[in-house]
């Protein structure tokens, strides 16, 4: 394991330490806990709208929080969730006047924990609505589904209604909107290795690829010989179109993720590909993303997300925003 880090137990609280003073004009952490992660610039009659999951993932979920999206984050330790009490103690530090919305990945532990947080809430006549990201088509049925890199879409509509000065309903239902909207497909290269542990959380042999791999390592639907570009895009556009049907002149955005080993490059070449075949479907391209919007530590792969699109939630797309990790103008 060849990692810059300290000690394996540290390496989420020392990260963290390092984001603090490198960002402390947009970010701080609450009740003298480096894991209760909140926005500096707290907007007075704002609904709040607060994350959480494990590290691991950058930008998802903390770099999200900023101008324009999120104002907290609960942080847990690489690949665990983070704390009820976390989570309360951030809700209590950013909650404005209008409530709190609690929007994160389809995860037992998280699941768990914002329940436990939004009791909590109650008890301090802090209002809560939930919404939960569950975006990864090959994951399951609805129900079961992983939140993954489309939770950038229900990021984006929920943060620009809630800086519109939107109700707490009214932004709850733009990130069901946006959740209804977006699909993801995802496939790895790669594993990756989790510091406190040391080793590889999965095995692929060097010619071989695992599609619909979680980007907690997850098991996938299948693993085989490496595919070209063309190849997995077609088949990642034909599993998110039969589960969410896009018809000719329909408009889409496209999001090109990689899992944090994947080049740049690489992720330009997949997306033409995606261009290519949306458009022989005539499906429109309204924006297309590419980079690094959920990873996996270093995992090599990516993922593509599309989300549905008509004029309202375009304009929470273009919205501006401005975090330490992502910037929209």
């Amino acid at each position: 394991m060849k990692k810059i880090m300290n000690q394996p137990e540290n390496y989420t609280d020392d990260m963290l330490r390092g984001i603090y003073a490198a960002h402390k004009d947009q970010v701080k952490y609450a009740g003298g806990d480096l894991r209760c992660y909140c926005t500096a610039k707290k907007v007075p009659g704002k609904v709040a709208i607060v994350t959480g999951g494990g590290t691991g993932h950058l930008p998802l979920f903390l770099g999200y929080v900023g101008e324009g999206l999120l104002d907290g984050c609960g942080v847990g330790s690489v690949f665990q969730s983070p704390s009820a009490e976390q989570i309360f103690e951030i809700s209590k530090e950013v909650e404005a006047g209008a409530g709190v919305l609690y929007l994160y990945g389809n995860y037992t532990g998280d699941i768990m924990n914002f329940d436990m947080a939004a009791e909590l809430c109650e008890m301090e006549d802090i209002e809560t609505c939930t919404v939960v990201g569950a975006d990864d088509v090959n994951s399951g049925e609805p129900k079961v589904r992983r939140g993954v890199a489309g939770i950038f879409f229900l990021y984006k509509a929920a943060g620009a209604k809630a800086a519109q000065m939107g109700n707490l309903e009214e932004v709850a239902a733009a990130a069901r909107k946006a959740k209804d909207a977006t699909r993801t497909v995802g496939f790895a290269f790669t594993p990756c290795i989790i510091p406190e542990i040391g080793r590889p959380n999965f095995t692929l042999e060097e010619n071989e690829m695992a599609m619909g791999m979680g980007i907690h390592g997850e098991p996938g639907i299948w693993n085989g010989p490496l595919r070209s570009s063309a190849e997995i895009a077609r088949e990642s556009l034909e599993t998110l179109l039969k589960d969410m049907p896009v018809e000719a002149g329909e408009e889409v955005a496209v999001l090109i993720n990689g899992l944090g080993a994947t080049s740049v490059e690489e992720l330009y070449i997949l997306l033409h590909d995606v261009l290519t075949q949306l458009g022989e479907r005539q499906i429109r391209v309204y924006r297309s993303f590419v980079g690094e919007f959920a990873t996996s530590m270093e995992m090599a792969g990516a993922s593509i997300s599309i989300c549905r699109l008509d004029d309202e939630m375009k304009e929470w797309l273009d919205y501006p925003v401005a975090t330490p990790f992502y910037v929209q103008k």
